[in-house]
């Protein structure tokens, strides 16, 4: 599934190009898969990979997402050698997305650093909206 959004341009204050950014009204969602819309099943079990039955929320809560707009990527733990089981599984419980990042580092823990705004969501075992709240963050000091 291509994502074919038309992308904002951006340019520095010499006029030289920068990244290009989606609109104002889009997001990237990067969404793990494991433990997140579905049991979390190790790379050491992929017999499990497609039996295993999505969370409805999360089914419900990311085709709404892709419905508004929205990119959807999923990105994971598992390995290439995964992309067959884990795209028919997608396909067969419906799951609307433009794409798959395999190869995500194992074992959490995970410290994003970008040059683009990163909002990071930690799933709790439920997907609903998403609502904004402040909470305390680690950045570069100046």
């Amino acid at each position: 599934m291509e994502h074919k959004q038309e992308l904002e341009k951006l340019y520095n204050q010499k006029g030289e190009a920068l990244s290009p950014v989606l609109p104002n009204n889009m997001k990237n969602f990067l969404i793990d898969i494991d433990g997140t819309i579905c049991d979390d099943i190790p790379n050491e079990e992929p017999e499990r990979m497609s039996t295993c039955l999505p969370y409805p929320d999360a089914l419900k809560m990311l085709n709404k997402w892709f419905d508004e707009g929205h990119v959807i990527y999923f990105f994971t733990s598992r390995t290439e050698e995964h992309r067959p089981v884990t795209e028919a599984w997608l396909a067969k419980h419906n799951f609307k997305y433009h794409g798959i990042l395999f190869g995500k580092p194992r074992g959490g823990n995970y410290h994003w650093i970008d040059n683009h705004i990163v909002k990071a969501t930690r799933f709790k075992g439920k997907f609903t909206d998403l609502v904004v709240k402040n909470k305390d963050i680690e950045v570069f000091e100046k």
